[in-house]
């Protein structure tokens, strides 16, 4: 659970307690109900992090929306984009293990995140990490209804694949930039979680030729 669960569900139990006793009790039914939507929305679960060398993980829980190529600052990417409803888990993980070598908010609009223009034109926090070589660029963007965006390392923070690193507050998105030679895995219409679902590996490791390899090896042992 994230505490900011608390700070939502604990003033409604109260309010929900005083109408409960001050007028009728079912007046408490609505804050209580809330209450417990805040405390379900917060939640944190526990992800079993993929481990195979040069994969990328989603740093959010939600559906595949676009797989596209984009040009940033005249550098061409693959752009995977995932939209979370209010009913995913909006803790937000890091893609990869390395380095934050860069983070920069953008104030903007709160467009629908389902509308393309919301990439560019909406509030957003844009995070680079370095790690083995590949950068990887992602992009916390603020829907329709998000009003805050919470990002909690700092530039130079080194991070491991899958940690933590804060949320998007209600339905929103993220983008996840990549150097093109990376080999996509997650197609659009998936649905993925943070920090457990590979959305690609880059060309530096191939798991098709890593088992190979490794039955290989083990031919050459016995």
């Amino acid at each position: 659970m994230v505490r900011d669960g608390y700070f939502y569900a604990v003033p409604l139990i109260v309010a929900g307690l005083l109408l409960g006793w001050l007028t009728n009790p079912a007046w408490a039914i609505v804050p209580f109900l809330l209450a417990a939507f805040f405390l379900w929305f917060f939640r944190d679960p526990e992800r079993c992090i993929p481990q195979e060398p040069g994969a990328v993980v989603s740093p959010a829980d939600g559906k595949v929306t676009d797989i596209s190529t984009v040009m940033i600052s005249n550098e061409k990417l693959t752009r995977i984009s995932i939209f979370l409803s209010v009913f995913d888990v909006h803790v937000n993980r890091a893609p990869i293990a390395g380095m934050i070598r860069e983070v920069h908010y953008q104030r903007g609009k709160y467009l629908n995140a389902m509308n393309a223009a919301s990439a560019e034109q909406n509030e957003q926090n844009i995070v680079t990490m370095e790690g083995d070589g590949q950068k990887v660029i992602f992009k916390q963007i603020a829907g329709l209804l998000a009003r805050r965006i919470v990002f909690r390392p700092k530039i130079g923070d080194r991070l491991g694949r899958g940690q933590r690193v804060g949320m998007i507050k209600f339905g929103s998105r993220v983008d996840v930039l990549l150097d093109p030679s990376a080999r996509v895995q997650a197609n659009v219409g998936d649905r993925v979680k943070g920090g457990a679902s590979v959305l690609a590996y880059f060309e530096t490791y191939d798991p098709e030729l890593a088992g190979v390899s490794n039955i290989a090896n083990a031919e050459r042992t016995r």
